[in-house]
């Protein structure tokens, strides 16, 4: 990349024709014959002038108060490769349509615009940029810009190894990489994806190519990942990492609530305790991040505490998004359409007028963290990031598993959470079974979590208050006996090598009388042990996948779907469970269920057990299947 020259005007000096120099330096035509040692003697004092004579910065991109804007952020798509539970619906979020996005020429043209003006550094975003086809050309393109100094990208990673080397040749700079656990399993919960090995191998490959340091991105919210605090850090310590603790901040639909708020004096506390020589780090002119290194530690942390320390008094960020709106503050709702006045055909002069209205419209800091969370704005996927906050993080269990797998290159010696298997130790990561996708929800009088977001099943037939009864539909022969004894008295697992595969699709439930005390602590999730709707969900769907290695002679079936409700009772005090498997082939899948069912029903009673141990768990009942050659039950 070129060097960053002294100031704008350098380049206007240097592009010009004419005899005249705004800036006051001293400058001669050169006659016809002159040497070219004259001419090469004649722009270095030219340069030399300009470095102790600077142009005033832009005024265009300098606000009312004086903040200098030299950052741009530019979204380059609103899609992502991911769905994350707080960001997104598993099936994904509505999309601006493709005529509507910025092309990569306005994309070009804009930023030539802003660099012109001022701007050194450009971060590509997204949703997730790494999955725009172009995006290596992009940086290459933006490479040649003169007066840009660094280009940087924020990516979840997944594409991340495949890419770099390509990237780093066009000239990508930096590297931020959003990573919000490192347990596997809890990584899966997360992002409704599998990934998690992608994202090591981006960071392994980062590393590898000379990136330093190389920034992750972690989102701290209370009952999600706040327990892995110190497991990030001592990552540390043998790697060039910058890990950047985040705030959890509210953003439109993410139901921010303060409760899930990790603030940055807590998260430093935690960290001062397990080492107390952390020192602070001087911070760089504009700076979003507090930054501290624990002495003999390769690399380093920050905190970026939005919330609870705001950074506006040192702002110099604008951000365009995907669609090309300018954006002059991240927690602001005004924007302004660029891409409407380019294909109107504005002049730059024009362009530039607009975007210096915008940018001296801003205000001198965001509102406070509750008053943010009531303001309408774009959800973070539709501004930058592929991290939306779209939903309460959810409080989850600690998971942990015993297939290690090997990730090349990634270590360090301390491992301070339980469900961290020395997950960076050579690098061991703990494998486990693909979480169902999730999708958590609430009313203002129930709380009723669910595993899925689009439900098929009536509520009103968890009701224990009805009276149940028995249906069938098709043939259902009766055996004369037990199917997993054989003639002589022994215990057997049937053999259905020889059963056609069939969709199987199975309904159990469950009730959980918890007695009034508990109830309202569950009710308003009060428990100290965490969110225990959501800790019983995640384990009923565990186990609905774990049923053959509890069950001895149940056949290891494939799920294909599971799905998990939990919904309270006020009338009995009462949690009311019903699990959904669904799989195709030989053999049914009703154990699944009524296994999901009743191990969520135990977890309920270990989530509560502190507050009373006068809980009843009971009604564990199929309520339905469907397929297979016994034909189909419902209970009505």
């Amino acid at each position: 990349m070129a060097a960053r020259p002294v100031s704008r005007m350098l380049l206007r000096v240097l592009r010009s024709s004419v005899r005249s120099c705004s800036s006051g330096a001293p400058v001669m035509q050169p006659c016809p014959g002159e040497s070219s040692q004259s001419a090469t003697e004649e722009l270095s004092r030219r340069r030399q002038f300009l470095r102790e004579h600077p142009a005033p910065f832009s005024a265009f991109l300098t606000d009312s108060f004086g903040r200098q804007h030299s950052y741009l952020r530019i979204s380059l798509t609103e899609k992502c490769n991911l769905r994350c539970q707080y960001c997104m619906p598993e099936e994904g979020v509505p999309l601006t349509p493709k005529a509507d996005l910025l092309t990569t020429e306005e994309i070009l043209t804009l930023a030539r615009l802003f660099v012109k003006e001022g701007v050194d550094k450009i971060r590509l975003t997204g949703g997730e940029p790494l999955i725009r086809p172009d995006v290596v050309d992009i940086v290459a393109q933006l490479h040649q810009l003169q007066g840009l100094r660094t280009i940087g990208v924020t990516t979840n990673g997944i594409n991340l190894a495949r890419l770099l080397p390509q990237l780093q040749k066009a000239g990508l700079g930096a590297i931020n990489i959003s990573l919000d656990t490192l347990v596997p399993a809890k990584f899966e919960f997360i992002v409704r994806r599998k990934g998690f090995h992608k994202v090591m191998e981006g960071i392994h490959k980062a590393i590898d190519l000379g990136y330093s340091p190389v920034k992750i991105n972690c989102v701290v919210m209370r009952g999600l990942n706040e327990d892995e605090l110190l497991d990030f850090v001592a990552l540390t310590e043998g790697l060039p990492l910058d890990v950047r603790f985040i705030e959890y901040m509210p953003f439109d639909g993410n139901k921010w609530n303060f409760k899930k708020m990790v603030s940055y004096k807590e998260m430093l506390d935690t960290l001062q305790q397990q080492w107390p020589e952390l020192e602070k780090l001087p911070e760089e002119e504009s700076s979003t991040a507090k930054t501290f290194k624990i002495p003999g530690f390769r690399g380093h942390i920050s905190f970026i505490t939005s919330m609870s320390e705001h950074f506006c008094g040192t702002c110099n960020r604008l951000r365009i998004t995907a669609d090309g709106n300018l954006k002059v503050c991240l927690f602001g709702s005004s924007e302004v359409s660029l891409r409407d006045h380019l294909r109107a055909g504005a002049s730059e002069e024009e362009l530039l007028r607009i975007i210096g209205a915008a940018v001296g419209r801003k205000k001198r800091q965001h509102a406070g963290m509750f008053n943010i969370s009531q303001m309408k704005n774009r959800p973070m996927i539709l501004i930058e990031l592929f991290l939306i906050l779209q939903d309460s993080p959810p409080a989850i269990p600690s998971i942990s598993s015993r297939d290690p797998i090997h990730v090349q290159g990634l270590r360090h010696r301390m491992c301070f959470s339980n469900h961290m298997p020395t997950l960076w130790k050579g690098c061991w990561v703990s494998k486990s079974p693909r979480l169902a996708p999730q999708q958590l929800g609430s009313g203002s009088l129930q709380r009723h979590y669910s595993s899925h977001p689009d439900t098929d099943t009536n509520p009103e037939c968890l009701s224990p208050m009805s009276q149940a009864r028995a249906t069938h539909s098709g043939p259902l022969p009766t055996s004369d006996r037990l199917t997993h004894v054989d003639t002589e008295g022994r215990a057997t697992m049937v053999d259905v090598g020889g059963k056609p595969d069939t969709e199987r699709v199975a309904v159990a439930s469950a009730t959980v009388l918890l007695g009034p005390v508990a109830f309202k602590l569950v009710q308003e999730n009060q428990l100290k042990k965490g969110d225990a709707l959501v800790v019983a969900q995640l384990a009923g769907i565990q186990a609905a996948k774990l049923t053959s290695q509890l069950i001895p002679l149940c056949h290891h079936v494939a799920l294909s779907h599971v799905q998990v409700q939990l919904q309270l009772d006020s009338t009995r005090h009462a949690v009311v469970i019903q699990a959904s498997c669904r799989a195709q082939g030989p053999t049914g899948v009703e154990m699944e269920a009524l296994t999901s069912a009743a191990v969520a029903s135990l977890t309920l009673y270990d989530m509560c057990k502190a507050v009373s141990r006068d809980i009843v768990l009971g009604e564990i009942k199929l309520i339905s299947k469907t397929g297979g050659q016994r034909g189909d039950f419902h209970r009505t």
